[in-house]
């Protein structure tokens, strides 16, 4: 299906302008000419989430692959499915082109430090993991480089209710006799032993969740583009096509119910510290429970993440950047042979010193004190 491509050129030599999070603003990789964004007053809204799920299709999201012409050269290609921005692979042109998706993003978080920027951030990080393959550091050595993109995220507010029932246990202690061997000898102690007492317990606990960010896109793992968090969310603007330009974007396809399932996990673990601080004691246990959700709103807003992947015996590492806060989460490969290395000098430090343990006289040769030698002096 073939779509617009939209761009932005710069007044003074007809470049296309690039965000730059140095300058937050579009800048001209040619002649280095800026251009400010305008900046909205308009209001980031919270939508009632009930009433979208009502409205909204149920049905997956399609995945249209868009024909795009670029501006700049001419050349024709297709942008993969789901995008939204990308550019030209012949020029490197910014291409932006339309949402098809039912719902779109209302609101952004821009990139705050650069390509540049985030190879450092990635290249320390890498330095300090133990028994990394030596092709890692040079993969973020060489020519490689991170993909900006700005990915699709929900943002849940909403009130809990959570009735549950458990046990609260209490611990005491009782006096026993023991028999113990001291020197030998079997002796009678009495010693004091913990015991648990469980009480059943119920009750109700209630929680209000602010701002439950939850990733909507299958680009990168889900459990890597969650960890990435948290995002600082008071930071967001209302969407604006041109932070795209230069970065990659894309649609919802997650949709609005099953990123919700998502954030009750994350929910589920503060509600479950809630319930054991109500219930007390020394231990808890939680048999059962039943939450309800209440007064739930969601935000729909575009994340900005550097993204790198690293090949290592034929299987794919995925590495991502909280371009925001520059948290690094990624699937770290090992090398064997540093590990066997590491093993074999100690196994030989080992072996030497039980050696040499055995065997002092080794050692007779070796220790010469100033005493064992004699001088002579000439005149």
């Amino acid at each position: 299906m073939k779509f617009q491509s939209i761009n932005f050129t710069c007044e003074s030599c007809g470049a296309p302008l690039k965000y730059s999070p140095v300058t937050a603003s579009l800048k001209c990789e040619f002649c280095g000419t800026t251009q400010p964004i305008e900046q909205s007053n308009e209001i980031i809204y919270e939508y009632n989430f009930q009433e979208a799920l009502v409205h909204l299709d149920r049905q997956e999201p399609q995945a249209i692959d868009k024909e795009i012409t670029c501006n700049k050269c001419a050349a024709h290609f297709t942008l993969t499915p789901y995008s939204v921005s990308s550019n030209c692979p012949y020029c490197g042109t910014p291409a932006i082109t339309d949402f098809v998706q039912e719902i779109t993003p209302k609101s952004l978080l821009p990139f705050t430090f650069t390509q540049e920027q985030a190879k450092q951030r990635f290249k320390a990080w890498i330095g300090s993991l133990w028994f990394a393959p030596n092709q890692l550091k040079e993969y973020i050595d060489g020519e490689e480089k991170l993909q900006g993109y700005y990915l699709p995220h929900w943002i849940y507010d909403t009130d809990t209710v959570t009735h549950y029932r458990g046990q609260r246990g209490d611990i005491y202690y009782v006096t026993v006799e023991r028999t113990v061997v001291v020197n030998g000898q079997p002796q009678r102690i009495m010693q004091q032993e913990p015991r648990i007492h469980w009480t059943p317990v119920s009750g109700t606990v209630q929680n209000s969740f602010d701002d439950v960010t939850v990733g909507a896109s299958r680009t990168i793992p889900h459990t890597i583009l969650d960890s990435l968090g948290s995002w600082d969310t008071t930071r967001l603007i209302p969407f604006n096509e041109k932070y795209l330009s230069g970065f990659e974007s894309e649609e919802y396809t997650i949709g609005l119910d099953n990123g919700f399932e998502y954030a009750k996990v994350k929910m589920d673990y503060i509600i479950r510290q809630s319930i054991r601080a109500q219930i007390g004691g020394d231990q808890q246990q939680i048999n059962n429970k039943e939450t309800q959700y209440h007064n739930t709103t969601y935000k729909n807003a575009l994340f900005p993440i550097w993204i790198a992947q690293f090949k290592y015996k034929g299987k794919v590492y995925n590495y991502a950047i909280n371009a925001q806060s520059g948290k690094i989460v990624g699937e770290r490969p090992y090398s064997i042979m540093k590990i066997v290395l590491l093993v074999g000098f100690i196994l030989v430090v080992i072996l030497g010193a039980v050696y040499l343990d055995e065997h002092p006289e080794v050692l007779e040769g070796v220790i010469d004190t100033p005493s064992s030698h004699s001088y002579q002096y000439v005149r």
